[in-house]
């Protein structure tokens, strides 16, 4: 892979060019197929994959055979990182829900260029903190909200990391991020669809309508949001040397603190106060 190709995950094309180098070598351009399934809960983790394009679902087998959507992963972060704490089995199985492409890398790879870069590290723990945020909220909604506002709020997520209004879910794939039976998916969506807040409802796919749906979902889309954001900076995840693309552009008015731009903060308050000494 030549490194001056255009990254398009967001965690990496965050780390400096010289941490990136360490990657770069190594990776392997792969597509992700509608599910598809990239780890199996207990398996060893044998791949990381870094999303360009796609989303990538962590769900949850239950003993009785059901199957819940506990967290899901864009462009914006990566899927079986945990082998950056070691050799791992997955908790979860990683299924692919909406097609896309992919970086993949091996978890021995992956380690030797953490062991050198200082930069990558950061980036891993603001991922699972990240990651960690998602699923404890996405576990008090499903206790709180009804269903209606659920699925609202996980169709906007979804919105957050494709391109398109259009969103290709199927019936299956919805059920499984609420947790319900298909006939509750049903009723749901077409509550949604009488609102205006999604506009058709093909066979494979919904089209949405962001601001009514914004008004059905319940608060914790936002609250979730920011929340992630102030771990992972839009800023930070913005590609080096490119702009956003006008359909990529975060859907936020400000952005929020991050770690790093707040010690230029504190570092800035500091000097101002030094000088109002002065003068006083």
């Amino acid at each position: 892979m030549e490194h001056e190709t255009r990254i398009e995950n967001r965690l990496l094309a965050a780390l400096p060019q010289a941490d990136l180098d360490l990657l770069a070598p190594h990776f392997r351009n792969v597509s992700l197929k509608r599910d598809a399934v990239l780890a199996r809960s207990g398996d060893l983790i044998e791949q990381i994959y870094f999303p360009s394009s796609g989303l990538v679902a962590h769900v949850m087998d239950m003993p009785n055979g059901q199957t819940v959507t506990t967290a899901i992963v864009g462009k914006e972060g990566a899927v079986n990182i945990l082998t950056a704490l070691g050799p791992a089995r997955s908790p979860m199985t990683m299924v692919v829900r909406i097609a896309g492409t992919a970086l993949q890398l091996s978890p021995a790879r992956f380690h030797a260029a953490l062991e050198h870069s200082h930069a990558l590290k950061a980036a891993v723990n603001r991922l699972n903190r990240a990651l960690i945020v998602q699923l404890q909220h996405v576990a008090a909604c499903n206790a709180l909200h009804s269903v209606e506002a659920r699925l609202a709020h996980w169709l906007l997520h979804i919105h957050d990391r494709t391109e398109s209004d259009m969103l290709p879910l199927t019936q299956e794939t919805l059920s499984e991020l609420l947790g319900v039976r298909r006939t509750t998916v049903t009723h749901v969506v077409s509550k949604l669809r009488a609102s205006g807040a999604i506009r058709s409802n093909r066979r494979s796919s919904i089209e949405i309508d962001r601001p009514r749906l914004e008004a059905a979902a319940c608060d914790c889309y936002q609250i979730m949001r920011s929340r992630i954001e102030r771990i992972v900076s839009t800023n930070q995840m913005t590609p080096r040397g490119h702009s956003w693309p006008a359909h990529e552009r975060p859907r936020t008015h400000a952005p929020l603190p991050t770690a790093e731009n707040g010690a230029q903060h504190r570092a800035h308050a500091h000097g101002a106060a030094a000088h109002r000494a002065r003068h006083r």
